[in-house]
């Protein structure tokens, strides 16, 4: 015998019985249907984290040349001296949003890209090199953060597929077959109780014949 629940052999617990695998059917379906939605999302975003990557990677090598060409024009050590005179980036606000019940990080700010005058170099110590570095380098700042926030919420509705799979195999190969198991068991307990009655009833039947006779 398959493994079954601890329950009393009624009618009564084999209608309770019932409801609850409708129950269980209703939300295997439901979270079979989020997981594969889930699915679909993630490799959505997936899609667009490898972009963003791609237009990473092309953006630092873009910015690192023009920082080699600023150095050999301009000098190490006048770019350092320079950087100390820059004003610090705007605070960024992480907040949140749900992708398929998924809360996931929604990262706002008023942009990374500035003007010479909010970042705050003296423009007469500079020259347009310079200002190249500092665009080139607010382009990697801005891609960056959004690869940050995309990048988490793929590890977070990595793990939630995680999730909804495990409550799927638990539904379908644990919960559903042991209560389906209850359910034949308590019907094949309540007929043999039906029949022993019946041989019973046609025993006590004959008796009451016999006695009459």
């Amino acid at each position: 015998m398959a493994e079954i629940l601890n329950v009393k052999p009624t009618r009564m617990e084999l209608l309770k019985l019932k409801k609850r695998v409708a129950l269980a059917r209703k939300g295997h379906k439901l979270l079979k249907e989020k997981q594969d939605a889930l699915i679909m999302e993630f490799f959505t975003i997936y899609d667009e984290a490898l972009q963003l990557r791609g237009e990473l990677n092309r953006k630092m090598e873009e910015a690192f040349e023009v920082l080699r060409m600023a150095e050999v024009e301009v000098g190490v050590s006048k770019l350092k001296e320079i950087s100390l005179g820059v004003k610090p980036n705007r605070e960024i606000e992480i907040k949140r949003r749900n992708v398929m019940g998924v809360p996931v990080p929604l990262i706002e700010s008023e942009g990374f890209r500035r003007s010479m005058e909010d970042r705050g170099y003296a423009f007469v110590s500079t020259t347009a090199r310079v200002d190249q570095v500092a665009d080139k380098f607010e382009e990697v700042l801005e891609l960056a953060v959004r690869l940050a926030e995309v990048e988490e919420t793929l590890k977070r509705l990595a793990k939630e597929i995680e999730k909804t799979k495990r409550r799927v195999n638990a539904l379908e190969y644990i919960i559903i077959p042991r209560m389906e198991n209850t359910v034949k068991f308590i019907k094949g307990r309540l007929d043999e109780m039906e029949r022993e009655n019946f041989f019973r009833l046609k025993r006590v039947k004959a008796l009451l014949e016999a006695k009459a006779s």
